[in-house]
């Protein structure tokens, strides 16, 4: 709560993109599926920060945005040299428009992992020098995921500088699933992207990852990509394992993940996540420009949660994990 006893709201996942970033937004996330006027008003709001943004801040109370570069961002440009500067360059736009409204936006820096050790010196120099608050990626890089050996290092900086990663969907798909064949619109954000979402952090699980790195910290939106509500199968299916690790499956979704509400305005979601993770780890967002900050409010606010569980969710966690 703030002094006045209003509640802050920090929304988490909230995109914005720059001329030649993110500008294939409507082949991504929409193009045929969706209809044109909202791929349309997306784009428009996507490069905006004063003319919408933040009066729809304003109207429904949000108080900061975290923002971060729309997906597929960096993780769809196959030349190395060019993902690198585009990191600098957007994470310097970043940089700029934060200071430009330092109480209403912080920032999660966009990272280069076509080359390993650009992406860790450009995750130091967005922490260290531009002031940023974590990193955000877009899913896999051409087929790399991040459990791989060689974004080891990239985890252990993460460890060292105490910031979170986001692991957000939107790369170009890498292989095409049957089960998707005459339904296409079950790509995406319908669906599919949460699946991959979901794998993609298992993979981190299960390859040692937060054995190697315990510090380190994996955010996962949209409730979490379904796996708050899988801990007891996970645990399950893990007992007949001959692979073995330094806890439980499900531990790992308490002590090393956090999750937000993005796209997910659902108060039976909530209460099971709570019950699953607990409401230490879980952070609140709307996903702007793609879903309504009033719908997202109005769900948070009237969720039946008390009101520590509420003001962990709104503004809390946040403020610890992104140090705000």
């Amino acid at each position: 709560m703030t002094n006045n006893g209003k509640l802050r709201r920090i929304a988490l996942e909230e995109a914005f993109s720059l001329p030649g970033m993110g500008s294939e937004v409507g082949r991504m996330v929409g193009n045929p599926h969706y209809r044109a006027e909202a791929v349309e008003r997306w784009n428009r709001r996507l490069t905006d920060f004063t003319e919408f943004r933040i009066p729809d801040m304003d109207a429904h109370g949000i108080d900061v945005q975290v923002l971060s570069l729309t997906a597929p961002g960096i993780q769809a440009e196959r030349d190395t040299a060019t993902a690198i500067a585009n990191a600098r360059t957007a994470n310097d736009f970043l940089a700029a428009t934060i200071e430009a409204h330092p109480t209403r936006f912080a920032g999660l820096a966009a990272l280069p992992l076509q080359d390993p050790a650009a992406a860790r010196a450009e995750l130091d120099r967005a922490i260290g020098e531009l002031g940023l608050n974590g990193a955000l990626v877009n899913g896999h890089t051409f087929g790399q995921y991040l459990d791989e050996k060689q974004f080891r290092p990239v985890w252990e900086r993460l460890e060292e500088l105490r910031v979170p990663l986001y692991l957000h969907p939107g790369a170009p798909p890498q292989d095409d699933w049957q089960v998707f064949r005459g339904h296409p619109y079950l790509k995406g954000p319908t669906f599919g992207w949460a699946a991959e979402t979901a794998a993609h952090a298992l993979r981190l699980i299960y390859a040692g990852v937060f054995d190697d790195f315990p510090g380190a910290t994996l955010v996962l939106g949209h409730m979490g990509e379904f796996l708050p509500f899988q801990k007891a199968r996970l645990d399950a299916r893990y007992e007949f394992m001959t692979l073995r690790l330094g806890k439980r499956p499900s531990e790992y979704l308490e002590s090393n993940v956090m999750i937000t509400t993005t796209g997910v305005c659902s108060a039976e979601a909530l209460t099971g996540a709570i019950a699953a993770v607990g409401a230490d780890n879980i952070m609140f967002g709307v996903d702007y420009p793609f879903e309504r900050t009033d719908v997202a409010v109005r769900f948070l606010d009237g969720a039946p949660i008390c009101a520590a569980d509420r003001a962990k969710i709104a503004h809390r966690n946040a403020e610890r994990v992104l140090k705000l």
